[in-house]
């Protein structure tokens, strides 16, 4: 079992017995959530509603069971059975070569689907937007919770000077990111930074800690979730 790990919102609420929200080196935020974009123009002519109606049939790849994409996608699309996991960097090639019929993409990706000719059927971030008036929570830095306190404000503290230095200094990670990064392009990289590390990077605040208080509400009432309360 890690100490310290990072988890997507939807896997942390598994895991609210034996790990702690840190309030320091969340993504959260509005207009980040991800994208439910398919191959075939004919699904964009039909509609949302006939797309739901089809939707138990339709292949769909996700970027892990876990996800707070496909928590999204959950939300909006309870049809949605017929799920493939699969990498997320691997989803827009297979919806080019019609191995999944949509597909959820995030991170990066973003920002090459258009390049590539697909299309957007939905963004799932707006959804919740829409539906909670609540920044996305996507993914947050958890701690085990039998730590002791000092230890977990010590780390918390580490993680705020670091994402505060790292916005101060946006060159100071450059070689590290590019060394890891699935797009190499400098300026998606700086978009990607940019949308993802924001004030909620840095302290969850009020905002954050409620819109964290709905999604895992909103999880557990719709059964997507477990009941976090037992």
């Amino acid at each position: 079992e890690l100490d310290i790990t990072k988890l997507s919102y939807h896997a942390y609420a598994y895991l609210t017995k034996n790990y702690v929200l840190l309030h320091a080196g969340s993504a959260l935020g509005f207009g980040v959530g991800p994208l439910l974009i398919c191959n075939n123009p004919q699904y964009l002519k039909e509609g949302i509603e006939s797309l739901t109606s089809r939707m138990g049939d339709l292949k769909i790849g996700i970027p892990g069971k876990y996800t707070t994409a496909n928590f999204l996608l959950s939300l909006a699309f309870p049809e949605a059975q017929n799920k493939i996991e699969m990498k997320f960097s691997d989803i827009e090639l297979a919806l080019l070569n019609n191995r999944i019929d949509l597909g959820v993409i995030i991170h990066e990706n973003r920002f090459t689907y258009q390049e590539k000719g697909l299309l957007k059927v939905i963004d799932l971030g707006e959804y919740w937007e829409k539906l909670t008036s609540c920044p996305i929570p996507l993914g947050g830095i958890m701690m085990r919770r039998q730590l002791p306190d000092e230890i977990k404000q010590k780390v918390n503290r580490i993680i705020k000077r670091s994402v505060q230095f790292a916005i101060k200094n946006p060159l100071s990670g450059l070689d590290f990111i590019r060394a890891h990064a699935q797009e190499m392009s400098t300026d998606v990289i700086y978009k990607h930074i940019e949308l993802y590390v924001n004030k909620y990077s840095v302290d969850l605040g009020d905002e954050g800690r409620r819109a964290v208080s709905i999604f895992l509400e909103e999880a557990s009432k719709r059964n997507i979730i477990p009941d976090i309360k037992q």
